[in-house]
């Protein structure tokens, strides 16, 4: 089984099955994707990714304001923990900072990024953090904010080694997406040789960044087995390995998530010696 940690379900694209979401979920799980994590880029479209989950029992979703997103008004620490915990969100985010374009001033960001950590641990939540071209600032309110208990993930990671080895260090999770098929992505396929098998998750960032062999269309969740299949190639193990033990990482983070795991995956992790 696989599960895609990281999914916009309400971007799909509508050449995605005609922008349905029941049929791209449909899609996923006649390829053995077992669960999916709706992830929030904005505070209004929580409630419409709390409707799908309503609807879907293998999806869950998190709550927050992406980075890059302009608001008029900057959400408080009380706004982010209410949303979250008025729609049942198992994650805060997502999250970070992003200091590769403009638009959103970085000391926007920074404290944008300080109240979602903020907020993360007061509900005791883990956090999914966007990061790029900002690595001492992101480790920084990493290690002022975050219980290493807790943790979070650092999502469609593309830094380098060694900031995923301190990231890791601090209670994190990396997670990969479709660019670690891309040709020129050399060194995200050295980290998905390299990182720890146990602190890495899949994700497809659906609709982006759809993989090798997809390269050019909306991407959709199904498509994260073609990121895990690239992941056992650089490793030199089975798909299944890979899939179960990012299965069981997502879990072992996601602690929210894992009541609402059926009995058939139950069973499937249980086989594995994962759970």
């Amino acid at each position: 089984m696989f599960v895609d940690s990281h999914c916009h379900l309400d971007r799909l694209d509508p050449r995605t099955h005609d922008g349905d979401v029941g049929a791209a979920l449909a899609a996923a799980r006649a390829r053995d994707v077992r669960q999916f994590l709706a992830i929030a880029t904005t505070l209004e479209g929580v409630p419409g990714l709390a409707a799908i989950a309503r609807e879907h029992d293998d999806v869950v979703i998190s709550a927050g304001v992406h980075p890059l997103h302009e608001v008029p008004e900057e959400p408080s620490v009380e706004a982010i923990m209410e949303t979250a915990d008025g729609h049942g969100a198992v994650a805060i985010g997502e999250t970070g900072l992003d200091y590769h374009y403009d638009g959103v001033p970085r000391e926007v960001q920074y404290e944008r990024f300080r109240r979602h950590l903020m907020a993360a641990t007061q509900l005791g939540l883990p956090v999914i953090i966007h990061t790029r071209e900002a690595r001492e600032d992101t480790l920084a309110l990493i290690r002022e904010h975050v219980d290493p208990e807790v943790g979070g993930v650092l999502h469609c990671f593309t830094e380098d080694l060694d900031m995923a080895r301190e990231a890791v260090g601090m209670g994190f999770h990396i997670s990969l997406s479709g660019i670690v098929t891309f040709r020129n992505a050399t060194s995200v396929r050295e980290l998905a040789s390299r990182l720890p098998l146990d602190r890495m998750l899949i994700e497809t960032d659906s609709p982006y960044l759809a993989p090798v062999p997809h390269r050019g269309k909306p991407n959709e969740p199904a498509w994260v087995v073609e990121v895990a299949e690239c992941i056992a190639t650089e490793r030199g193990i089975s798909v299944e390995e890979v899939a179960m033990q990012t299965a069981a990482n997502f879990y072992r983070l996601f602690k929210a998530a894992a009541p609402e795991i059926s009995s058939e995956v139950r069973h499937s992790l249980a086989r594995a010696g994962l759970v």
